[in-house]
């Protein structure tokens, strides 16, 4: 399984992002999206179940929103009113019986 994402890239403070991640293949239960700062350890952002139920950290509960294709096996997250402390790797995963995760994709948000 591989997991492919794009969107990131560089905003400045109060701006939008929206990151996609699709899937090789289907029938993930969980998706979600983490984030890993310089020096800091990787971070949830939010997660999805098959059903549509999200969860968000509450760092960006309000400004973030996570969403999925089931039909496209593909998890998105649109960000916005981006502040600084936003600027991370973000890395899409996806859970069914065991984690896969994607790449990485760089989001630089300046004040």
């Amino acid at each position: 399984v591989q997991l492919q994402a794009s969107g990131g890239g560089l905003v400045q403070a109060g701006g939008s992002l929206r990151l996609s991640c699709a899937a090789s293949r289907s029938s993930f239960n969980f998706m979600g999206w983490y984030r890993q700062a310089p020096g800091k350890q990787r971070e949830l952002v939010a997660t999805i179940t098959r059903g549509g139920h999200p969860n968000y950290a509450d760092s960006v509960m309000g400004r973030f929103t996570i969403s999925r294709d089931n039909d496209k096996n593909t998890v998105y997250l649109q960000m916005d009113s981006l502040k600084p402390e936003d600027t991370a790797v973000y890395y899409c995963m996806m859970y069914n019986f065991r984690e896969y995760w994607g790449q990485g994709t760089q989001v630089t948000v300046s004040s």
